[in-house]
């Protein structure tokens, strides 16, 4: 991933998420990602992004995903982590990703773990944050620049 501050590289993880890992190779191959906005970002926890819409309520035009939890002794939300969002429903993960600023063991196993960043963590740390008195949307988001696979 292409951001403001630098290259970001995420290992992906199609060993525990086989479903999400394909689901992000393909909106990554399509573009879809390009351009799209981080915004949902909170200081100490996460930065959200995948939605084209940049409300948080946006997704693809592929269907939603059944969830790919796995015990938290197979994958833990730790900084770098990167997860699939979703809405209240378990098995709604569509685009929308997040990546971890620190630990969140709440996460384990509620939510589909796809990635985890290897190098350019700096650059998601300078990521735009948002109101924390408005669940973390942003104004004037920083955008994802570009996203390509390796390879």
């Amino acid at each position: 991933m292409e951001l403001r501050h630098g290259t970001v590289t995420i290992q992906l993880l199609p060993d525990i998420a086989p479903r999400h890992v394909e689901r992000i190779r393909t909106l990554v191959r399509r573009g879809f990602y390009d351009g799209t906005p981080f915004h949902r970002v909170i200081e100490g926890f996460m930065a959200q992004g995948g939605d084209p819409t940049g409300r948080g309520t946006g997704g693809s035009d592929l269907p939603d995903l059944p969830a790919e939890f796995v015990p938290a002794s197979r994958a833990r939300f730790l900084r770098g982590t990167c997860g699939m969002a979703r809405a209240q429903n378990p098995n709604s993960a569509n685009s929308q990703f997040f990546i971890m600023f620190a630990p969140a063991p709440s996460l384990d196993a509620q939510y589909t773990i796809w990635g985890r960043v290897v190098s350019g963590m700096e650059a998601v740390d300078r990521i735009k944050r948002g109101d924390p008195g408005r669940n973390g949307m942003v104004v004037d988001p920083d955008r994802l620049i570009r996203a390509r696979m390796a390879g």
